[in-house]
């Protein structure tokens, strides 16, 4: 019977093997490398606010701490953005004809609120709850980075859920003196791993739990 093939088919074959499966691992390297990019999660990109608010000025600057504008951060759910009112308190005495507040002005003479852009946006099939993670000695710079130092917010870290377990699986890593939350210069002791699991254990942390897929996916 005559050689259908040509001999340097098997040749041919085997590099073309080779190529599609090399072909097959950038493409799945590119793409695992572009979803975790910034370019997808939006890490460390400025958005563009309705006023340039700077959290570095009013945290690091003037030293207002974040309950004193998220009022709700230890109480609920949600951090709570801050009403127009809350900017007033000081910017009815200070500022008062800067142009760059004049939609701050307005918001507050038309009783409209100013809509601000969610940097820290989750998904909707993820539930964080803001209290409890402060109620058990999470700072706000552990999650939101250093916002004192921020003139334009961002998002420090990329809040996949590989990031949040590594946490929820050893908080002893993170965990800080109820007293420390709203400390964005806080240094973790150098006996941290012992000094937080004594934290875990007196603030009731259940580890178990916290890593249960229903916890945050309800």
């Amino acid at each position: 019977m005559a050689q259908i093939f040509h001999p340097s088919s098997t040749v041919i074959s085997k590099v073309s093997i080779v190529v599609i499966i090399l072909v097959l691992t950038i493409a799945a390297w590119a793409a695992t490398e572009i979803y975790r990019s910034g370019y997808t999660t939006e890490q460390n990109v400025a958005r563009e606010q309705p006023i340039p608010f700077s959290h570095k000025h009013h945290v690091n600057d003037v030293g207002l701490s974040c309950g004193y504008c998220h009022t709700s951060v230890d109480k609920s759910s949600f951090a709570g953005i801050p009403p127009t009112y809350t900017c007033m308190t000081c910017h009815s005495q200070i500022w008062t004809t800067s142009p760059m507040l004049q939609p701050v002005r307005d918001s507050y003479q038309t009783q409209k609120p100013l809509q601000w852009i969610r940097v820290h946006d989750l998904p909707d099939f993820v539930y964080f709850n803001h209290s409890i993670h402060i109620s058990k000695g999470i700072g706000c710079e552990t999650c939101h980075g250093r916002v004192d130092q921020m003139p334009l917010i961002r998002q420090q870290n990329t809040l996949f859920m590989a990031w949040c377990i590594d946490c929820h699986r050893a908080p002893e890593k993170y965990i800080r003196p109820r007293s420390e939350v709203f400390n964005m210069t806080y240094v973790y002791p150098k006996n941290q791993e012992a000094f937080g699991k004594k934290l875990v254990k007196e603030y009731n942390v259940q580890v178990k739990r916290i890593t249960d897929c229903s916890t945050c996916h309800r």
